[in-house]
């Protein structure tokens, strides 16, 4: 693999993704600290964290493996994005925000890890 993980454009749009995750948790309730908000921020950076960190292992399948952990902390904050809604915690401008990077980095995800299955 040539270049960088920064290139890849969904390691930059997971990186959105976390940067919405904090600003729509700052706005939660202070009894939350230690719970939905940070669940949702590990998961947040878990995303483009475990993108870079599998682009950096010598394996495809370890490439991979490493993907499908970014997607499953990505589906841990689809999760907690519902849960925060049905509280009524954060606007829902920075919900809505967050939700749509989600939606996408998921997307983006399923689609490198096809494209990196299918190279040889």
């Amino acid at each position: 693999m040539a270049g960088s993980f920064k290139d890849l454009a969904v390691w930059q749009r997971s990186v959105e993704l976390a940067l919405a995750v904090y600003k729509l948790t700052s706005a939660f309730l202070e009894s939350e600290r230690f719970g939905l908000v940070a669940q949702l921020r590990r998961a947040a950076v878990s995303v483009p964290s475990n993108i870079a960190e599998g682009y950096g292992r010598s394996s495809k399948g370890e490439y991979i493996q490493f993907l499908g952990h970014a997607r499953g902390s990505n589906s841990e904050i689809e999760t907690q994005l519902v849960i925060a809604k049905a509280l009524g915690f954060g606007s829902k401008q920075a919900l809505d925000a967050a939700d749509g990077f989600c939606n996408e980095v998921g997307r983006m995800l399923g689609g490198l890890m096809r494209s990196v299955r299918t190279k040889s």
